[in-house]
């Protein structure tokens, strides 16, 4: 290698980038970052659709254990209407009323009556939870706090002037929504009824000296679908 050689090889290293290196690693840069920006605005729409399914499952959700646990703990009670004592568990299609204990976390803990029922017109309904504290100035009703009427006796429309976020007596009485938009709301009831002999699937369970042993419920709404829940009610002595 001659001295013209490395003269020649020291100024091209001393020029630097040509024109064309240079808008070829423009290129390339902007190749690089629109990959980035596309990848990333990619990545917030994936995050946006899962918390929008999240959010749709959680209300499904919340009703699924709130019925398991208060159905899965039913106690078969009678409570005193009208001077005579009534059988509380009834059950029909599209609504139904037990007794479950609740905790502290509802303001007083204790045996309550729970009826579940939905309540508004075309898709719009919602699954309404109302409950009394199973004691007889409460059942009797006064000031904020309604009348208990078996379900038998009361119509389905009949608590939904109330209020949804109805709080009374320190939470002896209240109602709270579970879940909104329901489209399907169905129930049923497995066991055998009074005077016959084999267990099976009813829609109604009304005016019975024992409770189902299951209870199945159909649950969807006008976004998301739920598999039937079956709940085991608790063995009651013979």
């Amino acid at each position: 290698m001659n001295r013209r050689t490395i003269s020649n090889q020291g100024r091209r290293a001393g020029r630097g980038f040509t024109l064309i290196e240079l808008v070829i690693a423009l290129a390339i840069i902007g190749l690089i970052s629109l990959l980035l920006f596309s990848g990333l605005r990619l990545g917030g729409r994936s995050w946006e659709a899962v918390e929008t399914v999240g959010e749709r499952l959680s209300g499904l959700r919340l009703a699924d254990g709130v019925l398991r646990r208060t159905l899965g703990q039913t106690r078969p009670i009678s409570a005193v209407y009208d001077g005579q004592s009534v059988q509380v568990f009834a059950g029909e299609s599209e609504r139904i009323e037990w007794a479950a204990p609740l905790s502290e976390h509802v303001g007083l803990s204790g045996l309550y009556i729970l009826r579940l029922e939905l309540e508004g017109t075309d898709e719009a309904r919602t699954l309404m939870l109302t409950r009394w504290l199973l004691h007889p100035e409460i059942l009797e009703g006064g000031g904020e706090v309604v009348p208990w009427e078996p379900m038998t006796k009361q119509e389905a429309a009949s608590l939904s002037d109330l209020r949804t976020d109805l709080d009374a007596a320190d939470g002896a009485f209240g109602r709270a929504w579970l879940l909104a938009k329901v489209s399907r709301f169905e129930l049923a009831y497995y066991g055998v009824l009074d005077g016959e002999s084999e267990a099976d699937w009813h829609d109604e369970w009304l005016e019975q000296a024992r409770l189902p042993k299951l209870v199945r419920i159909r649950l969807e709404t006008t976004e998301q679908s739920w598999p039937d829940l079956v709940v085991t009610l608790p063995d009651q002595p013979r």
